[in-house]
Order: C-alpha cells, then structure tokens, then sequence
C-alpha cells in the first residue's frame, strides 16, 4: 500500500513537471536589469480601441511577446471575437466582465484569466468602475471579430 502510494506521488510529480514544461513561455530578457512599473503611475495612452488605455510594461505587443497594464472604460463593450494567440489576465482594480458558451465571468482584483487563441468569447468593462489589469501574452495581440 505504502509503495502504490509513493509511486502515484511520484506519477503525479512527473506530471506536473511535463505540464510546466510544457506550458513554459519564453520571455523577452530585460537583460541584467529590474523591470519596475507601478499602475498608478503609469503613462496611460489611448489604444486603437476606443474606450482602451494601455501602458507597455514590456515587450511589444504589435510584434511579439509583452506584458501591458490596460484599462476598460465604465462600460467598455469589445464585442464577440476571439484572438489568434493566448492572452493572460490578472485584474487589479474593477472587473473585467468575461462571457463564453459556458457562462459568465466577473474578474475581479487578484482573479487570473486564461483565454487560449482561437477561442471566442465577449469581454468587457464593468459598467460603474471598469477594470485595471495587467495583460501578457508570449506572441503579438490580437483582437479577431467573431462571424
């Protein structure tokens, strides 16, 4: 008994690890320096999206893999779409409204979201505060308007 159980734990290690390896992102090297950004200090600029603001933390998100803070307005609507690669969330103030053919989502502030590319789905700002999150994705963002 005691050995099947050593032996599960150690499948179950085994597994963890390949799906860490797995999943790993290769992340721009900031080289030998700190990356510091504080939200509330962050120089805001207006995306191509009306009703989004976005402060580049790292990376590019027009070429490659990035971090960015942005914000929905009060209300913010992106409509049904979807995004060619994985796009990864974790809001910090607000809530960033989430909804896909398995129901709705309210992110709310230390909440992490996972959306792989391809998948469709609406997403939004909350109607009173909006939402303040940081962004990351290890490939160049995208947003795809759904048929």
């Amino acid at each position: 008994m005691q050995k099947s159980l050593v032996v599960l734990g150690v499948g179950a290690l085994l597994v963890i690890a390949v799906i860490a390896a797995s999943s790993s992102v290769q992340v721009q090297k900031a080289g030998d320096k700190v990356v510091y950004v504080s939200s509330s200090k962050a120089a805001f600029k207006d995306s191509p999206m009306k009703g989004v603001n976005q402060e580049v933390v790292w990376g590019d998100p027009t070429k490659g893999a990035h971090g960015t803070f942005s914000k929905f307005e009060p209300g913010f609507d992106a409509g049904t779409h979807t995004h060619t690669n994985e796009v990864r969330i974790v809001v910090l103030k607000g809530a960033y409204l989430y909804k896909d053919e398995a129901g709705e989502k309210r992110v709310g502030p230390g909440d992490f979201l996972l959306v792989p590319g391809g998948h469709k789905h609406w997403s939004g700002g909350d109607k009173t505060e909006g939402a303040l999150f940081y962004q990351e994705g290890s490939a160049k963002f995208d947003i795809v308007p759904a048929k």
